[in-house]
């Protein structure tokens, strides 16, 4: 079994001293595969130091100069992409060819993007400053040392998507990815490293949410907290982060509504709706986890949907056929299947999908894709994210009564809208609540900023927006 103790402080690979320590299966077998010696207090405090050692330094470079870094750091990404698809398919038992594209290609690209995000800055503000008039310049500088949290279910996503923005803005960085995906982050880690960036700039300790989270969360030297994962932890990193006021982005939970107005491509839209929620075994936070469907075609729909979920083939990652493979772990797989009896006990179709028989399951933490009709949107389960291959399709009356039903939650991530006319696509997408809207079969954008309304967090990220979240600006007033 691997032993992996590995943590990058001040421009060095330091092992943990600690004694907490995790074991990993692997999620599509169940097989043990990989100690992980976890970081204590005091190697997170370590990393802190180090990065407030190197702020000045790095902050003090104009964008130009860190679009050099960038770009090397993206040389080494791709030089290092195998070795990503790997990883990623052994902690999250991915499918390998969605691994490829999604998982590890995607964010390579986004990391890509912040190279020009990073000139387009430079330009404007000349290094630091932009002169507006004759009395007044404003410049936009780093906020400081960051804390970065992130989750398991897109590991190198979630890790890209705030360690561009953040090193093009000049910040200095202390992560903390999730515990579960170590060697992802680790690999990302050797890439950067081999990138030569200055000592301290970056950071990697690898520890629980309970004792690196949140002392980084409430440390006087972290200027700056941006975490991925559940509106439950978010609200807790919020309340520790409030004792010295740092700045805190937080990209939370999502049920997110698709909302399919009568159309002559009923069939089309289902079906992405129902391979949106499918893939990566339904461990995505935009997720499209309720389909609004008009009372006219609802039942046409239900069909389709639940005709189309048994084609998707689940398996083991490595299959070349297999689309849905193994949820993280037994935590959520059972966490999963008890959505899946509350559904049943709300009064629920269950039309495809559900408990997986003893006699039929396979080694690993399979669950087969599941759909609900006759849901009504007070149902826990149209209510409450289950973050597994759990799809929820609601009948609605007119176009205003199904705005009303996307909007009825107390989150607000994404949302898509069908129609066959622009002008009504369009008219819909400017009423739902959500802070990412895809109209008809549009597809993911890295240049568009992403984040929530409502409980579904602050801030964005990507784009040139992300990295705002990551700088302050000053006024300066001449005489």
């Amino acid at each position: 079994m691997k032993i992996i103790n590995k943590h990058y402080v001040a421009g060095t690979w330091l092992s943990s001293d600690s004694e907490q320590e995790i074991v990993l299966h692997n999620p599509a077998n169940e097989k043990a595969y990989a100690i992980v010696k976890l970081a204590d207090k005091e190697l997170a405090n370590k990393a802190v130091s180090a990065a407030r050692s190197a702020f000045t330094q790095w902050s003090e470079l104009g964008f130009a100069e860190r679009a050099h870094y960038i770009a090397n750091i993206v040389k080494q990404l791709h030089a290092h992409r195998n070795l990503f698809i790997d990883a990623i398919v052994e902690e999250l038992g991915c499918p390998r060819a969605f691994t490829e594209i999604v998982q590890v290609d995607e964010p390579i690209s986004a990391f890509e993007d912040h190279v020009q995000y990073a000139r387009i800055l430079a330009d404007l503000y000349d290094g630091h400053e932009q002169v507006i008039d004759e009395n007044l310049s404003l410049r936009k500088e780093a906020i400081g040392v960051c804390a970065l949290i992130t989750p398991w279910n897109y590991p190198l996503h979630q890790l890209i998507a705030k360690i561009a923005p953040a090193l093009v803005a000049g910040c200095t960085l202390v992560v903390k990815p999730s515990e579960i995906t170590p060697q992802t982050a680790i690999i990302l880690a050797q890439a950067i490293a081999a990138a030569e960036l200055p000592s301290g700039v970056f950071n990697l300790v690898i520890g629980t949410g309970s004792e690196v989270g949140s002392l980084l969360s409430a440390h006087a030297e972290v200027d700056c907290i941006s975490f991925t994962g559940s509106t439950q932890v978010g609200k807790i990193i919020q309340n520790a982060a409030a004792t010295n006021v740092k700045r805190v982005n937080l990209e939370l939970g999502g049920k997110s509504a698709f909302v399919i107005t009568p159309s002559k491509n009923l069939a089309e839209a289902v079906i992405l709706g129902v391979e949106d929620v499918m893939c990566n075994s339904g461990q995505t936070c935009v997720a499209l986890t309720r389909m609004l469907v008009h009372k006219s075609q609802y039942e046409e729909a239900c069909a389709i949907a639940a005709d189309h979920a048994k084609t998707l083939t689940l398996g083991a990652p490595d299959l070349p056929d297999t689309f849905i493979g193994p949820v993280i772990n037994e935590a959520q797989f059972n966490k999963i299947n008890d959505y899946i009896s509350i559904g049943l006990a709300e009064g629920a179709k269950l039309i495809t999908g559900g408990h997986t028989p003893t006699d039929e399951k396979l080694p690993g933490y399979y669950i087969k894709p599941t759909i609900f009709s006759q849901v009504s949107n007070g149902m826990r389960i149209a209510q409450e994210e289950i973050f597994g291959p759990v799809l929820c399709i609601i009948a609605y009356e007119n176009e205003q009564q199904a705005i009303s039903i996307a909007n009825d939650s107390v989150y607000g991530l994404s949302a898509r809208v069908w129609a066959d006319e622009p002008s009504q696509s369009q008219n819909i997408a400017r009423q739902l609540r959500a802070g990412l809207i895809f109209i008809n079969d549009a597809q993911w954008h890295n240049a568009a900023p992403f984040g929530g309304y409502k409980q579904s967090g602050n801030g964005r990220e990507l784009g040139v927006e992300g990295i705002n979240e990551f700088l302050e600006i000053k006024s300066i007033v001449n005489a």
